[in-house]
């Protein structure tokens, strides 16, 4: 699978201050990239563990006995710990959001630039997909994940209109999707829909409430000198991580 390199790949691997024999985490191994560059900075003493709730990253794994993967989100972090027998950890690192694995392939439906089913599950052993949220959610929590996840300005109409569409119509693809909200968009065509798309996707992998019980399970987790690394791509996550910090 053609993952790309990760953003500030050398840059957040530095900030971990690599201990060559220490235990670290990689919650968010998608193509294994951050990995791959902590592991050639282990000795033998050394093991990295690393999460991904998306099943498809497991192909990327890298055939090392310092390295032990786990299919798994990384909100359970201290129970997976729990279960590996492993106490405190020298360092966590966490690049949050969609990998590019996810976004480019449009069977996942994380894009809206290609058709196929409205789904953004990361985790395709869950049943709950973007349409979803689409044909039951009520117009006033419509109007709150628009708003509180994606910033768009006018969400009360958007909500008012999805509702008043699927009354209509089933509503299940991208294409159809973007059918139904197009008279809705105010300004670029492009930054609206990628606030739509974030707020949908956001809310289907719960991924407010998974950065929440990630970053209190790291409190415990950590050794009292360790470090967590995470690299954040919107408000949304970028406010929760500093109110932690």
């Amino acid at each position: 699978m053609d993952y790309h390199q990760p953003v500030l790949l050398a840059e957040s691997v530095e900030g971990l201050k690599i201990n060559p024999s220490g235990i670290y985490l990689d919650v968010t191994y998608g193509g294994g990239g951050h990995s791959r560059l902590i592991l050639s900075k282990l000795d033998d003493k050394g093991h990295l563990f690393a999460f991904d709730q998306d099943e498809d990253a497991r192909v990327n794994v890298v055939p090392d006995s310092r390295l032990t993967f786990v299919a798994g989100n990384f909100r359970f972090l201290r129970e997976y710990l729990t279960y590996y027998d492993v106490g405190k950890v020298d360092g966590i690192l966490a690049d949050l959001g969609v990998s590019s694995w996810q976004f480019d392939n449009p069977e996942r439906g994380f894009s809206y630039r290609e058709d196929h089913a409205l789904d953004m599950r990361m985790n395709q052993r869950q049943s709950f997909r973007a349409a979803d949220i689409i044909s039951s959610y009520s117009e006033n929590d419509l109007v709150r994940l628009f708003s509180d996840y994606g910033q768009v300005r006018n969400a009360k109409t958007l909500a008012a209109h999805i509702v008043t569409e699927r009354r209509q119509r089933r509503i299940d693809t991208i294409a159809g999707f973007l059918d139904v909200i197009g008279s809705c968009i105010r300004g670029s065509r492009a930054k609206y829909l990628a606030q739509v798309f974030q707020s949908l996707r956001i809310e289907v992998n719960h991924e407010v409430d998974a950065l929440k019980d990630f970053l209190s399970a790291s409190t415990d987790c950590l050794k009292p000198e360790g470090r967590l690394v995470v690299i954040s791509y919107h408000s949304v996550e970028d406010q929760l991580v500093k109110r932690w910090m």
